[in-house]
């Protein structure tokens, strides 16, 4: 007979959790058999002594057999998806999914909301009049037979243990273990049903993973729960020291976005986007076709008109716009040497770009625009950013965050890279994985 107490302590100890224990323990505190102190116990045991590969992937399955997987049945086209660790103005899902799209694969993107200092997707997506998140099952489908992308909210079924689960980790201080971040999200990936992943493991002060070390780490841990679920997984690791693009806040990132889907746009936004939909292509075992021409002709766009028109939204429509709206200016000339992710990310959070809580509500207005890039020569009293808001009174603390934010230096200077590493599993595996029926 197992007890809550004994799968505590064999993971106290520094054991191992046995095959019953992992879906016995995820099963029972589904169901409410496992009370909440427990299940934080065993998580603070987990974030402490972590979990071997074996017991990570029993634990992603454990969850995935919490809830349902999607039955998109055949929709036509190979089925291939991304997932961002999140960071500061990473809009890179919005022209990703109708590019990847129009080169002949089918996304279903089931994504989240904003919390803290980065941008949630569906928030964004929330600025276009009309627009709606939920959609049951059936109309995943035909959106994705139809259209070929879909970006909607997680369905309830989806791995609820993972829902309930991120909930106590975030108030008890067991966030950061990698076993359980690299199992929430692969989890629901899996629960999707795709045929091939990639994902978008963010490095820098914006991110979650502030040092390349622990994010190549959780990058390995999730390819290796992926081939082992036999879905067909593929790793980047990308600079999230500097804000992507120079939209931070949902309509602000939206209006950048469909420049780039127009063949403009930032160009590290356009080099992400081209690096990732290269990647998913290739999961997709979809060849012959250049996304980067794809995507600078502008055929992307018509893709995305039409997805956002399934869900209701109006893509022609005027998307908000602030009611109140100041500048930062540089104190000094010289070469903007440095913008800050994380205090970027804090200011258009303050702003009212995001939450605090998951039931806050957000002002689709609220952002940052940056009008200079790292490397730019910029004089005293020049206009660095634009602050966006409906409630001036949040200006101030927007202005603190940004303190020691922008440097402005003597010396020539550049983005850093944006691509740092690759990780991807056994070619051999992955082919045999994106071809499955």
């Amino acid at each position: 007979m197992l007890s809550a107490v004994d799968v505590i302590r064999a993971k106290r100890d520094g054991h191992p959790l046995t095959d019953e224990q992992v879906h016995w323990v995820v099963a029972a505190y589904t169901r409410g058999d496992v009370a909440d102190e427990q299940m934080a116990a065993l998580a603070m045991a987990i974030l402490l002594n972590g979990m071997d590969a074996g017991e990570t992937a029993r634990w992603t399955q454990a969850m995935i057999d919490s809830g349902e997987v999607l039955a998109l049945g055949d929709v036509g086209r190979p089925l291939v998806d991304k997932h961002s660790t999140g960071g500061v103005g990473d809009k890179i899902t919005l022209p990703l999914a109708p590019l990847v799209a129009a080169c002949g694969a089918a996304v279903p993107q089931l994504s989240g909301r904003g919390l803290g200092h980065t941008g949630g997707t569906l928030d964004k997506l929330e600025a276009i009049p009309g627009w709606r998140a939920a959609l049951s099952v059936e109309e995943i489908a035909a959106q994705l037979a139809d259209v070929g992308a879909v970006v909607c909210a997680t369905t309830p079924s989806l791995a609820p243990a993972d829902r309930k689960l991120y909930a106590l980790r975030d108030v008890t201080g067991t966030v950061e273990s990698i076993p359980l971040i690299a199992s929430s999200i692969m989890s629901k990936k899996i629960a999707e049903g795709t045929d091939g992943l990639v994902l978008d493991v963010k490095v820098g002060s914006g991110a979650f993973m502030k040092t390349e070390a622990p994010a190549r780490e959780l990058a390995e841990t999730m390819v290796r729960i992926g081939g082992a679920h036999g879905l067909a997984t593929t790793a980047l690791l990308t600079d999230m020291s500097v804000p992507l693009g120079r939209a931070v806040g949902n309509a602000l990132e939206v209006a950048e976005a469909v420049e780039v889907l127009r063949g403009g746009g930032p160009a590290d936004v356009v080099e992400l986007t081209v690096a990732l939909a290269r990647e998913m292509l290739a999961l997709a075992g979809i060849t012959g076709v250049d996304p980067a021409a794809v995507l600078a002709s502008g055929g992307a766009y018509p893709v995305w008109e039409r997805m956002i028109a399934a869900q209701g939204g109006d893509p022609a429509a005027p998307l908000p716009v602030a009611t109140h709206v100041e500048e930062v200016l540089a104190d000094r000339s010289g070469v903007l040497t440095g913008v800050d992710a994380f205090a970027v990310g804090v200011a258009a959070w303050r702003l009212g770009a995001g939450r605090a809580r998951k039931e806050d509500a957000v002002q689709a207005a609220a952002g940052v625009r940056l009008l200079a890039g790292i490397g730019d020569e910029v004089t005293a009293g020049q206009p660095l950013l634009e602050l966006h808001t409906d409630t001036p009174e949040a200006v101030t603390g927007a202005r603190a965050a940004l303190d020691g934010g922008l440097r402005i230096g003597a010396e020539p200077a550049a983005r850093p890279k944006l691509v740092l590493d690759r990780t991807a599993a056994d070619r051999t595996q992955q082919t045999a994985s994106a071809h499955r029926s």
